[in-house]
């Protein structure tokens, strides 16, 4: 008969065994950049870390958030919910929050199946009760970039104070503005506005401009040179091997026609994942979403996802071989609401197939209040440094060519429905929702469009659900209301009302 202190050591080891054999997960988030990194073809960026991260894995060449903000897509990643699903569209600073505190999130499911759960840096959903982390450090945002040797410090404490398999995101404050040249001597080699362009899908340029997005790349070198870090503490514990690491920027850069829009500049973002023996070093061309994290993960450890996930298992992408048949996703979409309430409030949704892209605006020809409030912000921005240049963004976008003057007049005053053929023109300058040779193209993309609203219950698909959120964010105009406004989107979403349905196609 076996005795009980051999029945007990045999059931440590075998739990010992279990833990061995559940990955790890690193999640690596950074703020406020898309793919301006050497590994996607960059000509600034100097990335040398997470170049080294992409040779070791899978590349998404085609990545992108379900919406450009920072609290929204980041609880878009945690839920594997769209915005409209989840109800995070806005920021969290302005008291927007999910729709039910039960939701199930990232952290919540592998906190219940056994796995330690640790952020560093800021979370930004409401609310934080829906996020269970056992360890929590640098709370806050910290766009002051005070002591950024620390989030190496508090993952090493992490990684290695068990052998239980852990969960830990780390989310970084660059590129997010301020754009700050050098903090403690990094980068070591800063870059200078001679020595870069402006991102070209802005399709402007100037010397003052040129400086700030040389502190941009700045910004994302200081980056890399943390990631660097970060993947030496992991390297150092002896973990890496059974470590799922993910990489990812939380939406497009703070600057024209980026964040805050549903533009290339804002959706689209870098994706790398590295897990040995599990993922051969690769690139891929696929559609891929961050909603596809959460599903990922989770079949990554043999675990149930939730029913109603919109999201698909990124595991088909992790071989080194050419796809035959379907494409990994047929139709990507995205969306968007709002930021900082009525400043930045203009839904919109859109739909990609291929080259071609649609963006359908809720609030037609009425006036984008979030273009004129980027080019404030940009200019105290620029008013903010020494410069012996001056930052005029209206002449700017005056001398430039007529497709760029008028994407921007489509941008301050979009039009109901936008289509771009990204094969032909990948900056989105010229609109062809009224071109006579593709109306079917629009026709049959706006139907996609629809019945992805109303497959995934999109309460904005209701005229009266549009008007009472619009009337409800147009009263908040200042952070002091918001401070003081309990958000009732919740409640009136759900009365019962119903989402109409789809309409007959377009002949």
């Amino acid at each position: 008969m076996r005795s009980p202190i051999i029945a007990a050591s045999m059931l440590i080891c075998l739990s010992n065994l279990s833990a061995a054999s559940k990955p790890n997960i690193l999640l690596i988030v950074s703020e406020d950049h898309g793919p301006e990194i050497g590994c996607y073809g960059d000509p600034y960026a100097e990335t040398p870390n997470i170049d080294r991260l992409a040779s070791e894995g899978v590349c998404f060449t085609n990545a992108y958030v379900p919406q450009s903000g920072c609290s929204q897509s980041r609880a878009s990643y945690l839920t594997g919910l769209y915005p409209h699903q989840h109800g995070q569209f806005g920021l969290a600073t302005w008291g927007f929050r999910l729709y039910n505190n039960q939701t199930p999130t990232l952290p919540r499911l592998l906190k219940k199946a056994g796995y330690r759960t640790g952020i560093i840096g800021k979370l930004h959903i409401n609310p934080a009760s829906a996020f269970p982390f056992d360890f929590q450090e640098i709370t806050g945002a910290n766009f002051q970039r005070k002591d950024l040797s620390a989030y190496a410090k508090f993952a090493e404490t992490f990684i290695d104070e068990s052998a239980q398999p852990f969960f830990l995101s780390i989310n970084y404050p660059d590129a997010h503005d301020p754009w700050i040249r050098q903090v403690d001597g990094i980068p070591k080699h800063p870059l200078n506005a001679d020595q870069v362009k402006t991102m070209p899908y802005m399709g402007v340029d100037g010397p003052a401009f040129r400086e700030l997005v040389a502190d941009y790349y700045n910004c994302i070198s200081r980056l890399d040179t943390l990631i660097g870090e970060l993947l030496e503490v992991l390297a150092t514990s002896g973990k890496a091997d059974n470590t799922i690491v993910i990489y990812l920027g939380d939406h497009g850069a703070d600057m024209l026609r980026g964040k805050r829009t549903c533009y290339e500049g804002g959706l689209r973002i870098p994706l790398i994942m590295r897990w040995p023996g599990h993922i051969q070093p690769s690139r891929t061309d696929e559609f891929v979403s961050t909603i596809d994290l959460m599903p990922t993960i989770l079949s990554a450890l043999d675990l149930p996802a939730p029913n109603n996930l919109p999201g698909q298992a990124l595991q088909p992408l992790f071989e080194d071989k050419p796809r035959s048949g379907t494409p990994f996703r047929e139709y990507l979409f995205a969306e968007y609401h709002t930021h900082a309430a009525a400043p930045n409030y203009f839904p919109q949704r859109s739909v990609r197939r291929g080259r071609f892209k649609l963006i359908l605006s809720l609030l037609s020809d009425t006036e984008h209040p979030d273009y004129a409030d980027t080019i404030r912000k940009l200019h105290g921005d620029h008013e903010r440094r020494e410069s012996n240049h001056e930052l005029n963004i209206p002449q700017l976008i005056a001398n430039a060519s007529s497709d760029v003057r008028t994407a921007y007049e489509t941008m301050q005053r979009p039009p109901s429905i936008q289509l771009y053929d990204l094969q032909t023109d990948s900056y989105e300058f010229t609109n062809l929702a009224d071109s006579p040779n593709h109306q079917q193209i629009k026709a049959n993309l706006l139907q996609e469009l629809h019945h992805w609203r109303i497959n995934t219950a999109d309460p904005l698909l209701n005229p009266s659900l549009l008007h009472k959120l619009t009337q409800e964010v147009m009263s908040i105009s200042n952070k002091t209301l918001a401070r003081k406004h309990i958000w009732q989107y919740p409640r009136y979403f759900f009365d019962g009302e119903q989402i109409p349905s789809p309409p007959s196609p377009e002949k």
